[in-house]
């Protein structure tokens, strides 16, 4: 039986893991387009704003995910009680896929079934996510579960930067402001962004302002020129081309369609 996709929606995946029990998802940042299904796992080491779409197993078998929050003070703990590995560049985009092994699946299925004994949970899940991450810090991404844990480094001065993006979204984006979150260079912020998101700073932050005039579009409280201006725009023409060009359709036409799609999966 073929599968059934859904639409290609925004999506802002923090750092963390994903793991998909049932069906498939593809994901794409920038030109980057990733693919995962059971049989990989996605980790995103920054926040990453991306289009999503989720394809079914099949015909009555949903997709079913499930994803873990990256502490990056949990990760070096465990990294710590491990041999120490002299890792070698790993510089490249922040989001990668890697096939699930037999261990890691054993290790993740054992601590959802931890969701059937409640009681168990407060003693059990954090021996359980630490074995989780351990699995993950020997496997092939190593190397970037590494990086998330290291103060200071290179991912992690990006990382606040991105913060600031996200939490100022709507506000004018000085790169200076960045550097200074950072601690970077211009060059060398510039750089070490792109590599890691695949996007500029610039970009970055246009993906958030669609992301988040979509949401507010949908909540039917405001029109397109209100929202534009709510999220930064200082035009509303520009705001409704680069709404064209994000998801295909004017501001308007897109709701429309949002919500009749939402209406009939309803009905049916």
């Amino acid at each position: 039986m073929g599968q059934a996709a859904t639409g290609k929606a925004p999506c802002l995946y923090r750092s963390m893991i994903c793991f998909i029990l049932q069906g498939s998802k593809q994901v794409a940042i920038g030109d980057k387009l990733l693919s995962y299904d059971p049989s990989h796992y996605l980790i995103s080491a920054l926040d990453l704003p991306l289009i999503g779409q989720i394809w079914d197993a099949a015909k009555g078998r949903p997709y079913v995910a499930v994803s873990l929050d990256l502490d990056p003070a949990i990760l070096a703990d465990v990294a710590s009680t491990m041999p120490h590995v002299r890792d070698t560049d790993t510089r490249g985009i922040g989001l990668t896929i890697s096939p699930m092994t037999a261990p890691l699946r054993d290790t993740l299925l054992r601590l959802l079934s931890l969701l059937d004994v409640p009681a168990d949970i407060p003693v059990l899940s954090p021996m359980a996510e630490r074995e989780l991450l351990y699995r993950l810090l020997q496997g092939p991404q190593g190397p970037l579960l590494r990086q998330i844990a290291q103060p200071e480094g290179s991912l992690d001065r990006i990382r606040r930067a991105v913060a600031w993006i996200r939490d100022n979204y709507n506000a004018r984006l000085r790169i200076e402001t960045l550097c200074n979150e950072s601690g970077m260079s211009r060059a060398s912020l510039h750089r070490h962004f792109l590599a890691m998101t695949g996007l500029s700073p610039i970009q970055y932050q246009k993906q958030l302002r669609l992301q988040e005039a979509r949401r507010l579009l949908l909540s039917g409280d405001r029109n397109a020129s209100e929202v534009a201006f709510a999220v930064g725009y200082e035009s509303a023409s520009q705001f409704s081309r680069e709404y064209l060009r994000q998801f295909g359709a004017p501001p308007a036409r897109s709701i429309r369609q949002i919500r009749q799609a939402i209406g009939s999966s309803a009905v049916a």
